[in-house]
């Protein structure tokens, strides 16, 4: 799969009092990333829903390395840094771009799949494994 990225565009609201943007935007921005990725290829959730499933996070991390600012054109990518053979737990990496050019921050999230029903963590459905399964793992690692 090539890589996955949204577009996102910066809200009056999501800004601080220094006029840049407020750190809890940032993990806000790799959350929709990933709903946005499992929606757009068919994890939506509805499919959550009827399965007794959904996503669950352990930690979650970023790392700011230039400001983002409002006016400024941000993109956040998706990848796969690692999982283990079933996808039942997994690490994300988030590449947050500004302007194109300027890697303004990186978020490392830990997760694993949630049985809704009986509240304990549980291996997903096979069509989540296969499209997991495509997510670019180009992490630099």
């Amino acid at each position: 799969m090539t890589d996955y990225f949204k577009q996102i565009e910066i809200r009056w609201s999501d800004l601080d009092p220094n006029f840049h943007l407020r750190h809890s935007a940032y993990y806000d921005f790799g959350a929709y990333s990933r709903v946005s990725f499992m929606n757009e290829n068919g994890i939506t959730p509805q499919v959550l829903n009827q399965a007794h499933i959904g996503p669950v996070i352990f930690r979650e991390e970023c790392v700011f390395r230039k400001e983002i600012k409002f006016g400024d054109q941000v993109k956040i990518n998706l990848k796969l840094a690692k999982s283990n053979d079933d996808f039942s737990r997994w690490t994300m990496v988030h590449e947050i771009w500004k302007n194109d050019d300027k890697l303004s921050a990186v978020i490392t999230v830990d997760g694993a799949w949630l049985d809704t029903v009986h509240r304990k963590l549980t291996v997903p459905p096979k069509e989540f494994m296969d499209l997991f399964d495509k997510i670019s793992n180009d992490t630099g690692e």
